[in-house]
Protein backbone atom coordinates (compact mmCIF):
# COMPACT_ATOMS: atom_id res chain seq x y z
CA UNK A 1 0.00 0.00 0.00
CA UNK A 2 2.62 2.35 0.87
CA UNK A 3 4.63 1.66 -2.28
CA UNK A 4 1.16 2.36 -4.17
CA UNK A 5 1.02 5.80 -2.41
CA UNK A 6 4.41 6.33 -3.28
CA UNK A 7 3.89 5.27 -7.08
CA UNK A 8 1.00 7.46 -6.88
CA UNK A 9 2.47 10.60 -5.71
CA UNK A 10 5.52 10.51 -8.05
CA UNK A 11 3.88 9.90 -11.22
CA UNK A 12 0.19 10.77 -9.85
CA UNK A 13 -1.12 12.85 -13.06
CA UNK A 14 0.14 10.53 -15.69
CA UNK A 15 -1.90 7.35 -13.35
CA UNK A 16 -4.75 9.90 -13.25
CA UNK A 17 -4.89 10.60 -17.08
CA UNK A 18 -4.31 6.95 -18.22
CA UNK A 19 -6.90 5.84 -15.71
CA UNK A 20 -9.86 8.08 -16.64
CA UNK A 21 -9.12 7.70 -20.54
CA UNK A 22 -9.38 4.02 -19.83
CA UNK A 23 -12.15 4.94 -18.26
CA UNK A 24 -13.97 6.51 -20.82
CA UNK A 25 -12.46 4.18 -23.59
CA UNK A 26 -15.24 1.62 -21.42
CA UNK A 27 -12.62 -0.79 -19.56
CA UNK A 28 -14.67 -0.93 -16.82
CA UNK A 29 -12.30 0.75 -14.21
CA UNK A 30 -13.34 2.37 -11.55
CA UNK A 31 -12.24 5.89 -11.37
CA UNK A 32 -13.86 7.53 -8.29
CA UNK A 33 -11.35 5.77 -5.80
CA UNK A 34 -8.46 6.97 -8.06
CA UNK A 35 -10.07 10.88 -7.43
CA UNK A 36 -10.51 10.05 -4.22
CA UNK A 37 -6.78 9.17 -3.58
CA UNK A 38 -5.39 12.14 -6.07
CA UNK A 39 -7.59 14.44 -3.43
CA UNK A 40 -6.55 13.09 -0.24
CA UNK A 41 -2.67 13.36 -1.92
CA UNK A 42 -3.51 17.29 -2.65
CA UNK A 43 -4.83 17.58 0.91
CA UNK A 44 -1.11 16.63 2.22
CA UNK A 45 -0.06 18.62 -0.32
CA UNK A 46 1.74 16.08 -2.18
CA UNK A 47 -0.53 16.65 -5.45
CA UNK A 48 -2.48 19.99 -7.03
CA UNK A 49 -5.89 19.93 -7.16
CA UNK A 50 -5.83 22.28 -10.06
CA UNK A 51 -3.96 20.07 -12.12
CA UNK A 52 -6.07 17.05 -11.18
CA UNK A 53 -8.75 18.79 -12.35
CA UNK A 54 -7.02 19.92 -15.80
CA UNK A 55 -5.45 16.31 -16.33
CA UNK A 56 -9.28 14.78 -15.52
CA UNK A 57 -10.58 17.57 -18.33
CA UNK A 58 -7.88 16.79 -20.79
CA UNK A 59 -8.00 12.66 -20.77
CA UNK A 60 -11.67 13.05 -21.04
CA UNK A 61 -13.19 15.21 -22.89
CA UNK A 62 -11.16 14.00 -26.23
CA UNK A 63 -12.24 10.60 -25.81
CA UNK A 64 -15.86 11.25 -25.12
CA UNK A 65 -15.52 13.65 -28.77
CA UNK A 66 -14.38 10.54 -30.50
CA UNK A 67 -17.25 8.51 -28.98
CA UNK A 68 -19.54 11.80 -29.95
CA UNK A 69 -18.63 11.52 -33.87
CA UNK A 70 -18.68 7.94 -33.92
CA UNK A 71 -22.10 7.99 -32.81
CA UNK A 72 -22.87 10.87 -35.05
CA UNK A 73 -21.57 9.29 -38.16
CA UNK A 74 -22.03 5.60 -36.69
CA UNK A 75 -25.21 5.62 -35.25
CA UNK A 76 -26.91 2.84 -32.98
CA UNK A 77 -23.69 0.44 -34.21
CA UNK A 78 -21.60 2.10 -32.05
CA UNK A 79 -23.83 1.65 -28.90
CA UNK A 80 -23.88 -2.11 -29.72
CA UNK A 81 -19.80 -2.01 -30.22
CA UNK A 82 -19.81 -0.31 -25.95
CA UNK A 83 -22.00 -3.13 -24.97
CA UNK A 84 -20.48 -5.45 -26.29
CA UNK A 85 -17.34 -4.72 -24.26
CA UNK A 86 -19.92 -3.36 -21.30
CA UNK A 87 -19.75 -6.05 -18.09
CA UNK A 88 -23.68 -4.86 -17.84
CA UNK A 89 -25.06 -5.19 -21.39
CA UNK A 90 -28.80 -5.96 -20.73
CA UNK A 91 -29.87 -2.69 -19.95
CA UNK A 92 -26.46 -0.37 -20.27
CA UNK A 93 -28.26 1.09 -23.49
CA UNK A 94 -31.64 1.49 -22.10
CA UNK A 95 -30.83 3.45 -19.40
CA UNK A 96 -29.07 5.59 -21.24
CA UNK A 97 -31.54 6.18 -23.36
CA UNK A 98 -34.09 6.52 -20.66
CA UNK A 99 -31.92 9.25 -18.91
CA UNK A 100 -31.82 10.95 -22.42
CA UNK A 101 -35.43 10.61 -23.10
CA UNK A 102 -35.55 12.61 -19.43
CA UNK A 103 -33.17 14.72 -18.96
CA UNK A 104 -32.25 15.83 -22.88
CA UNK A 105 -28.54 17.24 -23.56
CA UNK A 106 -28.09 17.92 -19.91
CA UNK A 107 -27.53 14.27 -19.43
CA UNK A 108 -24.00 15.32 -20.38
CA UNK A 109 -24.07 16.82 -16.78
CA UNK A 110 -24.74 13.47 -14.57
CA UNK A 111 -22.85 11.20 -16.91
CA UNK A 112 -19.82 10.87 -15.33
CA UNK A 113 -21.90 9.85 -12.18
CA UNK A 114 -23.80 6.79 -13.57
CA UNK A 115 -21.76 3.81 -14.21
CA UNK A 116 -21.77 2.83 -18.31
CA UNK A 117 -23.30 6.04 -18.77
CA UNK A 118 -19.99 8.03 -19.00
CA UNK A 119 -18.84 6.24 -21.99
CA UNK A 120 -22.62 5.46 -23.25
CA UNK A 121 -23.85 9.18 -23.44
CA UNK A 122 -21.17 10.83 -25.95
CA UNK A 123 -22.53 8.69 -28.56
CA UNK A 124 -25.89 9.28 -27.96
CA UNK A 125 -25.11 12.57 -28.15
CA UNK A 126 -23.96 12.45 -31.56
CA UNK A 127 -26.89 10.70 -33.11
CA UNK A 128 -29.35 13.48 -31.86
CA UNK A 129 -27.15 15.38 -33.87
CA UNK A 130 -26.15 17.66 -31.10
CA UNK A 131 -23.96 20.89 -31.53
CA UNK A 132 -20.32 19.76 -31.33
CA UNK A 133 -20.21 22.97 -29.33
CA UNK A 134 -22.80 22.74 -26.88
CA UNK A 135 -21.73 19.19 -26.55
CA UNK A 136 -17.92 19.71 -25.73
CA UNK A 137 -19.41 23.01 -23.13
CA UNK A 138 -21.89 20.38 -21.83
CA UNK A 139 -19.47 17.39 -21.69
CA UNK A 140 -16.58 19.37 -20.00
CA UNK A 141 -18.78 20.92 -17.62
CA UNK A 142 -19.80 17.71 -16.36
CA UNK A 143 -16.41 16.48 -16.23
CA UNK A 144 -15.54 19.30 -14.20
CA UNK A 145 -18.16 18.70 -11.57
CA UNK A 146 -17.72 15.40 -10.98
CA UNK A 147 -13.81 15.55 -10.52
CA UNK A 148 -14.41 18.50 -8.30
CA UNK A 149 -16.93 16.63 -6.34
CA UNK A 150 -14.67 13.45 -5.64
CA UNK A 151 -11.64 14.82 -5.84
CA UNK A 152 -12.79 17.79 -3.53
CA UNK A 153 -14.29 15.00 -1.25
CA UNK A 154 -10.94 13.47 -0.67
CA UNK A 155 -9.66 17.00 -0.11
CA UNK A 156 -12.19 17.54 2.40
CA UNK A 157 -11.89 14.58 4.15
CA UNK A 158 -7.94 13.85 3.77
CA UNK A 159 -7.27 13.46 7.45
CA UNK A 160 -10.00 10.45 7.93
CA UNK A 161 -9.08 8.80 4.20
CA UNK A 162 -4.89 8.97 5.08
CA UNK A 163 -5.78 7.17 8.58
CA UNK A 164 -7.49 4.53 6.95
CA UNK A 165 -5.22 4.11 4.50
CA UNK A 166 -2.33 3.75 7.13
CA UNK A 167 -4.31 1.20 9.23
CA UNK A 168 -5.22 -0.62 5.35
CA UNK A 169 -1.57 -0.81 5.26
CA UNK A 170 -0.84 -2.40 8.43
CA UNK A 171 -2.08 -4.78 6.96
CA UNK A 172 0.52 -5.55 4.87
CA UNK A 173 -0.12 -8.54 2.35
CA UNK A 174 -3.04 -9.16 3.36
CA UNK A 175 -4.63 -5.26 2.72
CA UNK A 176 -3.79 -6.50 -1.16
CA UNK A 177 -4.91 -9.51 -0.95
CA UNK A 178 -8.62 -8.72 0.51
CA UNK A 179 -8.49 -5.48 -2.79
CA UNK A 180 -8.09 -7.42 -5.50
CA UNK A 181 -10.15 -10.34 -3.94
CA UNK A 182 -13.22 -7.57 -3.88
CA UNK A 183 -12.28 -6.69 -7.28
CA UNK A 184 -12.59 -9.97 -8.93
CA UNK A 185 -15.53 -11.27 -7.51
CA UNK A 186 -17.18 -7.82 -8.50
CA UNK A 187 -15.95 -8.63 -12.17
CA UNK A 188 -16.38 -12.50 -12.17
CA UNK A 189 -20.27 -11.73 -11.00
CA UNK A 190 -20.45 -9.05 -13.81
CA UNK A 191 -18.68 -11.91 -16.67
CA UNK A 192 -20.71 -14.53 -15.16
CA UNK A 193 -23.96 -11.95 -15.44
CA UNK A 194 -23.39 -11.20 -18.78
CA UNK A 195 -22.44 -14.97 -20.05
CA UNK A 196 -25.88 -15.76 -18.89
CA UNK A 197 -27.47 -13.09 -21.01
CA UNK A 198 -25.69 -13.80 -24.17
CA UNK A 199 -26.11 -17.73 -23.66
CA UNK A 200 -29.96 -16.70 -23.18
CA UNK A 201 -30.11 -14.68 -26.42
CA UNK A 202 -28.23 -17.13 -28.54
CA UNK A 203 -31.07 -19.53 -27.82
CA UNK A 204 -33.35 -17.86 -29.32
CA UNK A 205 -31.60 -16.39 -32.09
CA UNK A 206 -32.56 -16.78 -35.70
CA UNK A 207 -30.08 -15.79 -38.73
CA UNK A 208 -31.45 -13.55 -41.40
CA UNK A 209 -31.61 -16.58 -43.66
CA UNK A 210 -33.79 -18.31 -41.41
CA UNK A 211 -35.91 -15.50 -40.82
CA UNK A 212 -36.31 -14.87 -44.88
CA UNK A 213 -37.33 -18.45 -45.20
CA UNK A 214 -40.05 -18.42 -42.58
CA UNK A 215 -41.25 -15.52 -44.48
CA UNK A 216 -41.55 -16.90 -47.40
CA UNK A 217 -43.29 -19.36 -45.67
CA UNK A 218 -46.92 -20.53 -45.05
CA UNK A 219 -46.24 -19.97 -41.20
CA UNK A 220 -48.05 -17.77 -39.46
CA UNK A 221 -45.07 -15.34 -38.60
CA UNK A 222 -44.98 -11.82 -37.81
CA UNK A 223 -41.39 -9.61 -37.27
CA UNK A 224 -41.95 -7.25 -34.40
CA UNK A 225 -39.25 -4.10 -34.60
CA UNK A 226 -38.41 -3.22 -30.98
CA UNK A 227 -35.62 -0.63 -31.73
CA UNK A 228 -35.47 2.20 -30.09
CA UNK A 229 -36.07 5.85 -32.06
CA UNK A 230 -32.40 6.35 -31.89
CA UNK A 231 -31.25 3.08 -33.48
CA UNK A 232 -33.83 3.39 -35.92
CA UNK A 233 -33.01 6.97 -36.92
CA UNK A 234 -29.60 6.09 -37.36
CA UNK A 235 -30.84 2.65 -39.52
CA UNK A 236 -34.39 3.38 -40.72
CA UNK A 237 -34.39 0.26 -42.89
CA UNK A 238 -36.78 -2.00 -41.71
CA UNK A 239 -37.08 -6.01 -41.92
CA UNK A 240 -40.44 -7.04 -44.82
CA UNK A 241 -43.73 -6.78 -43.47
CA UNK A 242 -42.04 -6.01 -39.66
CA UNK A 243 -44.47 -4.09 -37.26
CA UNK A 244 -42.68 -1.02 -35.51
CA UNK A 245 -43.10 -1.13 -31.95
CA UNK A 246 -40.78 1.06 -30.22
CA UNK A 247 -39.56 -0.21 -26.48
CA UNK A 248 -39.65 2.86 -25.07
CA UNK A 249 -43.57 2.80 -25.96
CA UNK A 250 -44.60 -0.90 -25.96
CA UNK A 251 -47.28 -0.86 -23.45
CA UNK A 252 -48.88 1.68 -25.79
CA UNK A 253 -49.14 -0.13 -29.11
CA UNK A 254 -50.17 -4.08 -27.03
CA UNK A 255 -53.10 -3.49 -29.35
CA UNK A 256 -51.05 -4.28 -32.44
CA UNK A 257 -48.80 -7.39 -31.53
CA UNK A 258 -50.74 -10.28 -32.32
CA UNK A 259 -51.87 -12.93 -30.12
CA UNK A 260 -52.16 -15.78 -31.87
CA UNK A 261 -49.34 -16.62 -34.09
CA UNK A 262 -45.59 -16.49 -33.65
CA UNK A 263 -43.64 -13.77 -33.52
CA UNK A 264 -39.44 -12.48 -34.08
CA UNK A 265 -38.57 -10.07 -32.12
CA UNK A 266 -35.81 -7.74 -33.54
CA UNK A 267 -33.78 -5.54 -31.32
CA UNK A 268 -30.59 -4.33 -32.70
Amino acid sequence: MNEFMQFLIEYGYLVIFIWVALDQAGLPLPAVPLMLTAGALAGTGQLSLLLIILTTIIAAVPIDLFWYWLGRIRGGKVLNLLCSISLEPDYCVRNTEKTFNRLGVFSLLVAKFVPGMQTLAPPMAGMTKMNVGLFLFLDGLGTLIWVLIFAGAGLWFHTELESMAERFADLGILAGFILFSVLALYIGNKLVQRRIFLRSLHMRRLEPSEVNELLNSDQDVHVIDLRHNYDFDAQPEMVPTAIRVPMEAIERHLDRIPKNSDIIVYCS
